[in-house]
């Protein structure tokens, strides 16, 4: 692949981007082509096709323009997308074992045999996500966020995650009954959601712009949008957060 050259439409169609979009990547400094032909034609080289791999990663964990410039000056993309590749091949292992943990219940719950509480757990370790959190908000958000969910000890976290799983059950009812976004059992829903938020962040508040890019994420990021029953159901999350924010503000 070294000497080898893509135009920006080849570039584009090869990554499934658009030219504008790339363009867009060199106005705010994070993909610049290679060279610049006759006629203004924009040419990219292996190196540029190795950073614009790593910056849609970025992209696909919810990382914004800003944190990935930072991430981009840092390391070198042979390094990044090493980190990427470790992160990629733990996932992937993850997801295996949930799947085992799920089919193992499933099975048991449908034969009426004995379900091993363990192998029910396996894969569903939060540290998993210490990689990642560490790429975007970097070492100290890690550390105090797994400070605080050890103190939680076994029964406070069961009840932290038993409180969103509860969430998202009252969001899929409220979703399915056609109820507003704005009326006072959605807004209810969120204001818990708020509570349960703040518990997380280890903040009496939490910022409001910072709430409504969570449920940004959440729609954008396929596993969180998993947790609330798929792309649809995250986008009525969303929605409902947004109108909570906007409430506070005009309040």
């Amino acid at each position: 692949m070294q000497g080898m050259e893509w135009s920006i439409q080849q570039l584009a169609r090869l990554a499934g981007v658009t030219s504008r979009t790339l363009r867009h990547y060199d106005a705010v400094g994070l993909l610049a082509p290679s060279r610049i032909g006759a006629g203004g034609q924009r040419h990219y080289d292996a190196a540029a096709l190795a950073r614009l791999q790593r910056i849609l990663l970025l992209r696909q964990l919810g990382v914004g323009i800003p944190a990935i410039r930072e991430s981009l000056a840092d390391a070198s993309d042979a390094e990044a997308l090493g980190h990427h590749l470790r992160w990629l091949r733990q996932e992937r292992d993850r997801i295996d074992r949930q799947i085992r943990a799920v089919e193992h219940t499933a099975s048991a719950a449908r034969e009426g045999g004995v379900m091993d509480a363990e192998q029910a757990f396996d894969g569903f370790d939060h540290h998993r996500y210490e990689e990642e959190v560490t790429a975007r908000w970097g070492a100290d958000a890690w550390r105090s966020g797994d400070d605080w969910w050890q103190r939680l000890g076994e029964e406070g976290r069961a009840a932290f995650q038993q409180e969103h799983a509860d969430l998202a059950a009252g969001y899929a009812a409220a979703r399915e009954a056609g109820l507003a976004i704005d009326g006072e059992v959605v807004q209810g829903l969120v204001q818990r959601h708020h509570r349960w938020i703040a518990a997380s962040w280890q903040t009496d508040e939490p910022d409001l712009d910072a709430f409504a890019g969570l449920g940004d994420m959440y729609v954008a990021d396929e596993r969180l949008a998993a947790a609330y029953g798929g792309p649809e159901a995250a986008a009525f999350v969303r929605d409902a957060m947004r109108a909570f924010v906007a409430a506070r503000r005009d309040g």
